[in-house]
């Protein structure tokens, strides 16, 4: 299925989205593409290797309604990571490179409801995702969204929530710009791991 879609695998940069991820089966593909494509093109450079890698990490969002199958998911994913950065750099692997992706597929994969976008426990809270984005070389920048902002152009009826007046696209379509939930500043992607809160 994911050769459907091969292109966007191979892109470092990608986003996908998996509703029902389960313990991450199609996650863990997507990741092991996105990673052989970092190796082919930065293993000569572990600064390099690590920027990209952990970009491609990122760029994965999962959802599951079970908790023990996010949380299978997450340490699936980090340990294809683990045994990428590991195979490459050996003892010279940076512990706040492995915390930062440990960060990310935490803020990532989600223990929540795709049907209802929120979350399973407690109040149910409206599910809130993570977007990750490179600045100035080093550095990454996060922006948290609900998912229900995210889609909002795909639900019936909720249009007027999020609508900005007057925007179109370059192609005289009404545009869609998400709503940003909350705006951090940009950190070095070595130190996402230490509390970016």
């Amino acid at each position: 299925m994911l050769d459907l879609v091969k292109q966007e695998t191979e892109r470092i940069e990608s986003r996908f989205l998996e509703p029902a991820c389960g313990t991450g089966n199609f996650l863990a593909e997507i990741l092991r593409r996105k990673l052989a494509v970092v190796e082919q093109r930065y293993r000569k450079s572990q600064l390099e290797y690590e920027r990209n890698a952990v970009l491609a990490v990122s760029s994965i969002y999962g959802i599951d309604i079970q908790e023990d199958n996010v949380q299978h998911a997450r340490e699936r994913l980090t340990g294809i990571f683990i045994d990428h950065y590991t195979r490459l750099f050996k003892d010279n692997c940076k512990a706040g490179c492995i915390r930062s992706v440990e960060y990310i597929l935490k803020r990532n994969l989600l223990w929540g409801d795709a049907l209802t976008l929120k979350t399973v426990c407690g109040k149910k809270d409206p599910l809130i995702f993570s977007e990750w984005s490179p600045v100035n070389g080093s550095m990454m920048k996060r922006r948290d969204y609900t998912l229900a902002s995210l889609i909002q152009s795909y639900l019936p009826g909720q249009t007027e929530m999020f609508a900005e007046p007057d925007l179109f696209s370059d192609l005289g379509d009404a545009a869609f710009i998400p709503h940003v939930k909350q705006d951090f500043p940009a950190v070095h992607f070595l130190k996402i791991g230490d509390g970016y809160e």
